[in-house]
């Protein structure tokens, strides 16, 4: 499948570029993408939170009573979980969220949220970003000339770019990834993709 490409000023060249069709445009799995996204956000989890049970709330060492002949109830401690000051009962404590998903449901779910961007035509191709300064301004000026300012936006580069990278980052709708760390939830989560050609032949290759 042949697509438009543009170049920084927003104009469309003559020539096309080839998206490969087992990559851009299969028929998408929606379950698979629900399950790579939900995976990658468990990842992100910290899983840091703890309470103290009441083994390990201070105090509470003597029994608070004798056991029989006061005329209540039994206590063996003053920080089991019923009472003020006491441990929690079933409160977090550090864990892993991680959640496993196989390679090829992985590769199904990034090809089938591409593809569904692409049958959609929420992105864009340019051929080359040009960015000469870090100056978030110039940046900003590509983005208005492809029309694509103001939009949650997911920008797709072949390689690391410090100018790029400065001149993105304090602008909070756009999220800059290189084509060889893209996620799922990368993809799904913006309203545009903006690739650059470098990006697609990686693309191209790497998701075959």
């Amino acid at each position: 499948m042949k697509v438009d490409i543009f170049n920084n000023k927003g104009k469309k060249l003559s020539t096309k570029i080839e998206l490969n069709d087992s990559v851009f445009s299969i028929k998408p799995n929606k379950h698979t993408i629900y399950l790579a996204v939900k995976s990658e956000l468990a990842a992100n989890r910290q899983g840091t939170s703890s309470s103290k049970t009441r083994s390990e709330v201070r105090g509470g060492g003597a029994k608070p009573w004798k056991q029989k002949g006061t005329g209540r109830s039994r206590v063996g401690s003053s920080r089991n979980p019923s009472r003020v000051h006491g441990g929690s009962a079933f409160g977090p404590k550090p864990r892993e969220y991680n959640l496993k998903l196989n390679k090829k449901v992985k590769l199904l779910a990034r090809r089938s949220a591409l593809s569904e961007k692409i049958k959609s035509k929420l992105f864009k191709i340019v051929d080359d970003l040009g960015i000469k300064t870090s100056r978030t301004k110039d940046f900003n000026d590509i983005l208005n000339n492809l029309d694509v300012a103001n939009k949650s936006l997911t920008l797709v580069i072949g390689d690391i770019n410090n100018d790029i990278y400065l001149g993105s980052r304090n602008l909070h709708h756009v999220n800059l990834v290189t084509a060889n760390n893209i996620s799922t939830y990368d993809i799904v989560n913006s309203n545009m993709l903006l690739f650059d050609k470098n990006s697609i032949k990686i693309l191209n290759d790497r998701l075959k």
